[in-house]
């Protein structure tokens, strides 16, 4: 039978008070986990196709994934949840998502849902997890966010890998006339650390390899990642990886990785990881997590596998795409979508006052209290994301994420600028206290939008367009700038990167994602301003071109006093401090 199950979770609240609720990692143990195999079978997926990973993570065979888009496969609608710029305020994207997935099947609705996989890096540093809160969570919680079925370290493998036979050739004879100066793959971990963002590598003699300058960038920044989410088989995988230019001979001409032989081992090593990973939400909806770039660096997309089958496998699958719409919905809808021909039905554009009145100028210490002009010139921030999800052809409505400290005055605000000035429908949602019942309204007009047949879903720009033009498209439509300006280096590689033949790929921007702008500092919706580029990157397996912007770094740093200080083990061996 489809339809709502009993919740499983402790008791919810019967107010909104903060110390009514307990933390994530106290709700996540508290809650009653169905076996894997019991979620598989409510997503339709047979014992044969599963292979578990302990009690409660499973993969999903390959084979069973690649057929769910034959004839006898649902044809899901896709629901994608973005968000306003982020502040330190909070947004709640991911909570939402899993919210709205369990609201769904509060209304009797087939639905999944498909998150990524979180990053050690910024669950040692400063962001925290990323498996949802309150009771909105994916769950086991604790080994999501940790090593999970390992598919993180298979990707960061298969990236050294790569990284260790380009620099064993040039040592071994140099076949290929590699220019060391021209090495461009670089080194991957996941984990922040700013020392390793340039190095020098082969020092200490002739038997050490041969010195250059080299550097590391966190896994979610790999092209292996993008490649590993944007593919739909493994031999598209392996086909992906062969395309990848990692360096160029003395006389510039480009090196792959397939002229070093190398995407057959590279493939060896993500072949078990591809598989995309099954867990359960608190309320038993089953849920894809699996592949994780980051959305102000990379794409910001969990993998095409994981949402192909999810789509299908139920009628309404809700997906997110990484930080605010300026990135991780252009880059859902300019990358994944174009790449796989995917067509969202709908979008959630998750905000919340707190956030909103920090872009309205309200410092992150008077929050707390209510302050309606903050938040009505906050609101531009928001209007700008609505209006941009529109141009791509896809209809919006507006989540409002709510906080415990949140007046009636505020959400009423929101939903009347949202109806008369932004002609969106603006939902509140009590998902994080309430579960799933806290997002029935959303889940009840989502199906309705999704269902309007309104959605006419089209890319930004055209591929045939030179790869600074669509930049320019990028800047002007979604950010609001004036222009764009380029580094003298940065015009000459995109230079070399059309007269490869590689002007026809889409645009992967990396930008800071607190604002609209490359300058952190500019809020709400900021115009008129000039995105610098400083660095281009060619991800010629994962088909797009990387646009360094500002002073976004591919490699994070740890903050002063990073979360892993306060993360450790209690007397009985649970981890504590994880958020």
């Amino acid at each position: 039978m489809i339809g709502p199950l009993p919740f499983r979770a402790p008791l919810l609240p019967t107010n909104n008070r903060i110390s009514a609720v307990p933390s994530d990692i106290e709700i996540a143990r508290a809650a009653m986990l169905e076996p894997i195999s019991a979620i598989a079978e409510r997503a339709g997926i047979p014992e044969s196709a599963l292979e578990p990973y302990g009690r409660h993570i499973g993969k999903v065979a390959l084979d069973f994934v690649t057929g769910r888009s034959g004839a006898n496969a649902r044809n899901g609608k896709l629901i994608l949840v973005t968000a306003i710029n982020p502040t330190p305020a909070g947004e709640g994207k991911t909570t939402t998502t899993v919210g709205l997935g369990d609201g769904l099947r509060k209304i009797g609705k087939r639905a999944m849902i498909a998150l990524r996989e979180p990053s050690l890096g910024p669950c040692f540093g400063m962001k925290g997890g990323a498996a949802g809160g309150g009771y909105a969570q994916v769950v086991p919680m604790e080994q999501i966010n940790l090593h999970f079925t390992g598919d993180f370290h298979a990707i960061t493998s298969a990236h050294n890998l790569l990284a260790a036979l380009i620099d064993n050739h040039v040592y071994w004879g140099n076949e290929l006339d590699i220019d060391p100066r021209r090495v461009t793959w670089r080194r991957v971990l996941d984990m922040n650390d700013r020392s390793l963002r340039q190095i020098v590598s082969g020092l200490g003699g002739a038997a050490n390899g041969v010195p250059r300058e080299a550097g590391f960038d966190i896994t979610v920044a790999s092209e292996v990642m993008a490649i590993f989410c944007l593919s739909r088989s493994l031999e598209e995988l392996q086909q992906r990886l062969s395309r990848m230019v990692v360096a160029q001979t003395h006389g510039k001409k480009a090196i792959t990785a397939a002229d070093l032989q190398a995407p057959g081992a590279m493939t060896v090593l993500l072949k078990d990881a591809l598989a995309p990973n099954l867990v359960q939400t608190l309320e038993g909806t089953p849920a894809f997590v699996h592949g994780g770039p980051f959305a102000n660096i990379a794409h910001g997309c969990n993998s095409v596998m994981a949402t192909q089958a999810a789509l299908g496998l139920s009628d309404y699958l809700v997906t997110e795409a990484g930080f605010g719409a300026d990135l991780g919905a252009e880059k859902f809808f300019d990358i994944k979508c174009r790449s796989a021909g995917l067509s969202p039905a709908a979008a959630v554009i998750v905000a919340t006052a707190r956030a909103l009145k920090m872009h309205g100028g309200a410092k992150k210490t008077d929050l707390g209290r209510e302050d309606l002009p903050a938040l009505r010139k906050g609101l531009a921030n928001l209007g700008r994301h609505v209006a941009n999800v529109r141009k791509f052809g896809v209809p919006p409505i507006v989540g409002i994420n709510h906080f415990t400290g949140d007046t009636q005055a505020e959400h009423d605000l929101i939903a009347k600028v949202c109806k008369e000035e932004f002609d969106v429908e603006a939902v509140q949602c009590r998902h994080w206290a309430d579960g799933g019942k806290g997002t029935v309204k959303l889940a009840e007009r989502v199906v309705a939008l999704a269902d309007s047949g309104k959605a006419s879903f089209k890319p930004l720009y055209p591929t045939a367009m030179p790869l600074a033009d669509k930049m320019r498209v990028i800047a002007r439509e979604i950010y609001g700038a004036s222009d764009i300006s380029l580094d003298a280096r940065a015009a000459t590689r995109l230079a070399e990167i059309e007269a490869m033949g590689f002007a026809q790929l889409p645009i992967c921007v990396a930008k800071t994602q607190y604002s609209f702008a490359a300058d952190a500092s500019l809020l709400g919706a900021p115009s008129g301003h000039v995105v610098p580029v400083r660095e281009v990157r060619l991800s010629a397996g994962a088909g797009f071109v990387v646009m360094i912007c500002g002073d976004i770094m591919t490699m994070p740093g740890l903050p002063r006093h990073p979360s892993s200080e306060k993360i450790g083990l209690d007397a009985k061996g649970a981890i504590e401090g994880l958020f």
